[in-house]
């Protein structure tokens, strides 16, 4: 008897284990499938849900009535140190994460079980700004792409998690470093760079998936005599700065790619590049095709706080003085909350969501009317609001168009800037200055609901201190996020009431994600170390 126990335990796990490859195998990602953004409801197949990154999901079985009554299903432990930023790819049943330290799973959303496991060996001395993050995977056909820490774009295949390709997008040495999420846009890889903390300039590429091989690149940084140098001294131009880290979005419409940049360098001394330091802390308006600008918006010229750009341009079609409008929202890190024209780059309003304290408003022609006092100085600047982490950073804000309702994770946190004159040897950073926080500094934070249009705010839920978490929000009126002690939270959308909490034990730098499976919406967030998946309880 028992060996009969033996030997059906044995075969059920073959066939367990079967069906899981067959899963994987089954899936084959097209350009009409990441085109159709979430109309599949069991894939979430590109960094935002959709191209224009609403990460606004049309799942509705867990509603503002029902949501009191979610549990959580699994948990998967990766056993890395460091923490999720990634937003994961749903196909079919199986969850593709990347995680800290260039490593990345393929799990499966029922159950949580590793199908594989994917490791880089990286280099010793990376010169790496921020932490040891990545932010997620692309996937198209039967692979998966990510950036590395030590700026290579490597192809996986997704069965097996085998490495297919890897190239190098730049050299790690300099400063570079690969940790955003690729984006396929007719049938091209576009990834940016991040490093712009060292003494280089920034890039967006785009690579064929099939071979690696390079298409095109855009320099974020122009070269001597190209159009936007005359906004830099020429000897700053080869170490400008202005990384690409964060993905992007795309209007297949107008064909259109939409990316942001982040900090001229050296960070915090401007003397050094006297200007408006085109195009960092910008948005860019590419073809991508050739790679080619249609167009740029800065939202910071000559920037001395660090306030990257690479906030998530969300697309959406609204109407605005009773007219329909194509635009962009951008809350963006200097505290403001940009509306702009996606056709043209033309500027419509802006609107400050948060406490910043340095600029009195944003102009008609969409610069910002600066406040003295708060340039660094070798004495360092009054208090400044928000501070170099800004009032939103990476976090995935989410978008319910049916609302109108932009849904973000704020900081409200303040210090003051000091410049000064000699680089950072021990890190090799060229920031040329730091932050001071003092302890009346104000730390604190909120899941925010804010008409984008009008600015105005429809409801907060406070967190405990500054949170980093991004936001999803549901066709069944419910948004789920996270603050910085670890707890997950479902709110609802039309009142933020506070419908669910749960206590994950970590800290959460990424963005929630939902999917179907067996038709059962599964709701994950990854947590430190850990992945969490909630659901509702199986009706008896």
């Amino acid at each position: 008897m028992q060996r009969d126990d033996r030997e059906f335990r044995l075969i059920f796990g073959v066939i367990i284990a079967l069906a899981a490859a067959a899963s994987v195998m089954a899936q084959q990602i097209t350009s009409e499938d990441i085109a159709s953004g979430l109309a599949n409801p069991a894939r979430w197949v590109t960094y935002g849900g959709d191209y224009a990154g609403q990460r606004h999901s049309p799942l509705k079985q867990i509603t503002a009535a029902n949501a009191p009554q979610l549990t959580p299903l699994w948990t998967f432990q990766t056993g890395v140190p460091g923490n999720f930023e990634a937003s994961l790819i749903v196909v079919d049943g199986v969850l593709y994460a990347t995680g800290p330290s260039s490593h990345a799973w393929a799990v499966d959303g029922r159950t949580g079980k590793q199908l594989w496991h994917y490791q880089r060996a990286l280099p010793a001395r990376l010169k790496v700004c921020c932490g040891s993050v990545n932010r997620g995977f692309a996937i198209f056909g039967d692979r998966l792409f990510m950036t590395t820490l030590d700026a290579h774009l490597v192809a996986l295949d997704a069965k097996t998690g085998k490495v297919v390709w890897d190239i190098e997008l730049a050299d790690f040495n300099l400063g570079y470093a690969g940790t955003g999420a690729p984006l396929v846009v007719h049938g091209k890889l576009i990834v940016g760079i991040a490093g712009g903390e060292f003494a280089n300039r920034g890039f967006i590429d785009a690579y064929e998936p099939e071979t690696g091989k390079r298409v095109w690149r855009l320099w974020t940084v122009p070269a001597p005599g190209e159009k936007g140098s005359d906004t830099w001294p020429e000897d700053v131009l080869e170490r400008g700065g202005a990384p690409t880290w964060l993905t992007g979005t795309y209007d297949p419409a107008l064909n259109t790619l939409y990316w942001a940049t982040g900090n001229p360098n050296p960070d915090w001394d401007g003397t050094h590049r006297v200007g408006d330091n085109l195009y960092s802390a910008s948005l860019l308006s590419l073809d991508p095709d050739s790679g080619t600008m249609k167009w740029h918006f800065q939202f910071t010229p000559h920037d001395t706080h660090d306030w990257d750009a690479n906030q998530v341009p969300v697309l959406a079609d609204v109407t605005i003085d009773g007219q329909p409008r194509k635009v962009i929202f951008h809350a963006n890190r200097n505290g403001f909350l940009y509306v702009i024209d996606r056709t043209n780059g033309a500027f419509i309003s802006a609107s400050a969501y948060g406490n910043q304290n340095w600029a009195s408003g944003i102009g008609p022609n969409g610069r910002p009317i600066e406040l003295p006092g708060h340039t660094p100085t070798d004495e360092g600047t009054t208090m400044t609001c928000p501070d170099l982490y800004g009032n939103t950073n990476f976090m995935s804000p989410s978008f319910d168009a049916g609302r109108r309702l932009f849904f973000l994770t704020v900081r409200e946190t303040c210090a003051r800037y000091v410049r000064r004159d000699t680089p950072d040897a021990q890190v090799g950073f060229l920031t040329l200055g730091g932050t001071v926080v003092p302890l009346e500094s104000p730390r604190s934070g909120a899941l925010r609901a804010i008409d984008p249009v009008t600015g105005k705010r429809a409801w907060e839920v406070p967190y405990e201190g500054p949170g980093w978490a991004g936001v999803l929000s549901t066709a069944g009126g419910v948004v789920f996020s996270a603050d910085h002690a670890g707890k997950v939270m479902a709110v609802d959308a039309g009142t933020g009431k506070v419908l669910y909490t749960y206590q994950t034990g970590a800290p959460i730098f990424a963005p929630p994600t939902s999917y179907m499976i067996d038709n059962r919406q599964y709701v994950a967030v990854p947590a430190g170390q850990t992945m969490v998946v909630f659901g509702l309880p199986k009706p008896d």
